[in-house]
């Protein structure tokens, strides 16, 4: 196989039907370098993606390949069933950063979905209550339990098997549940966790579960004072704030290392993966240590912050220290917002331009006063982009949304470049 089709062709007849990919024409990457990715026929494509927010720093980065390939001629698995240093480095690493105050404790898995689920069920076993809230328009994961806290009825295979989890308003300003616009609102969507808890609940939920911005939800970006407002009332109800930071942890959002930072408020559960490792599987829930302690069931994690994963997480964190990613992605994020800006005030197409440092989106439609949403002029536009050598996201309740996340020791350069096609691109949509 050495051709784009017959990898595609292979790989729809050995796959399950569900793994979707991009594109009429699917591409197979086999090699990457920084910002830049390249097809298995020798083509060259600037990824501003980043293997949706996982390859936080770039491809091959060396610092981190270097850690990894040593650990690996040392040691690549052993089992939970032994204390490991590389774990207990990490663990220390993400304390250290993590928006949680005082002592707290980490629990290392192979993903999201997991720390998801993980967080879920500790909040659960802590509050003795197992009603949690969460979003509509987010997405927390493939597992059953993960699947009931999802609100996007196409990443949902079955009826809720998992009793107990229900959705507030999302606080999706650009498309107010409530007709409203923003400040006028009074942030209405945070205030209606009041009566949803008193409708919808038994009075006292076990938590609240929240992204920060929700990512596969179109990179949906909350007020200011959101937060404050639904985490207080979950709080005076008995509940914890789980703080889902898979997708904005790790100075993506700009100038701190967690999304929830921006907003003033600490959680009480954080979930972790995606960009940790530079590319590497793993996810980690970090508990406050009295919630932590509360789980003392037996559990394990059998490939849950194995030595190589572990190691890559620890070199992917040491190098953002180094590089001041928190910094940088937020002086980078100011450039490309204006860039981004621009062109809406250029293609009407852009109905809203939305998110925080070097996680931006655009929303696609085709008209700004009704705000139909365009998911056919969005496909449209991410294969003018590919055409044109670009890799974006896409995502939103009504895929309309292009989710734009370049690695975060990408440049000025590559940023222009990136703005330049995403130009040429809407000016090829009809």
């Amino acid at each position: 196989m050495n051709t784009n089709r017959q990898v595609a062709e292979r790989q729809k007849e050995l796959l399950f039907p569900s793994v979707a990919t991009y594109y009429k024409e699917p591409i197979c990457l086999v090699k990457g370098d920084g910002a830049r990715l390249w097809d298995i026929e020798g083509n060259e494509y600037l990824d501003f993606f980043g293997g949706i927010l996982t390859v936080s720093l770039g491809h091959a980065e060396k610092r981190i390949t270097e850690a990894v390939v040593s650990q690996v001629k040392s040691l690549v698995h052993v089992s939970t069933l032994y204390p490991m240093r590389e774990q207990v480095a990490l663990a220390e690493r993400l304390v250290q950063i993590s928006p949680i105050k005082g002592k707290q404790k980490a629990f290392f898995t192979n993903s999201g979905t997991e720390a998801d689920e993980t967080a879920l069920v500790i909040a659960k076993v802590y509050t003795k209550t197992t009603e949690v809230i969460a979003l509509r328009h987010s997405y927390s994961g493939r597992t059953l339990v993960a699947m009931a806290n999802t609100a996007h009825a196409r990443y949902r295979a079955l009826p809720t098997q998992v009793p107990g989890t229900v959705h507030a308003h999302a606080p999706y300003c650009y498309r107010c549940p409530f007709g409203s616009t923003y400040p006028v609102c009074g942030v209405r969507c945070a205030e209606d966790i009041e009566e949803l808890v008193s409708t919808c609940t038994t009075g006292r939920p076990a938590a609240f579960f929240a992204e920060p911005i929700l990512g596969v939800g179109g990179f949906i970006t909350p007020p200011p004072e959101y937060f404050q407002v639904a985490v207080g009332i979950v709080r005076k109800h008995g509940g914890l704030f789980i703080c889902d930071e898979v997708q904005t942890g790790f100075g993506r959002t700009g100038q701190v290392w967690n999304g929830i930072e921006h907003y003033g408020v600490e959680p009480d559960i954080v979930a972790y993966a995606k960009g940790m490792a530079n590319g590497y599987p793993i996810g980690a829930t970090l508990a406050k240590a009295e919630i932590a302690d509360a789980f003392t069931a037996g559990t394990i994690s059998t490939f849950g912050g194995n030595p190589v994963s572990a190691t890559a997480a620890h070199a992917t964190l040491g190098v953002m220290s180094e590089e001041r990613i928190p910094e940088r992605a937020a002086r980078l994020g100011a450039f490309f917002r204006k860039r981004l800006e621009e062109l809406k005030e250029k293609h009407p197409l852009i109905g809203d331009v939305r998110g925080m440092g070097l996680m931006q989106a655009i929303e696609l439609v085709r008209d700004r006063k009704t705000k139909e949403p365009a998911p056919g002029e969005a496909a449209d536009f991410m294969e003018a982009a590919k055409k044109h050598k670009l890799l974006v996201g896409k995502g939103g309740l009504y895929n309309n949304v292009i989710r734009i996340a370049p690695p975060m020791l990408v440049d000025e350069a590559e940023i222009d470049r990136a703005c330049d096609v995403i130009d040429r691109a809407l000016a090829e949509v009809r």
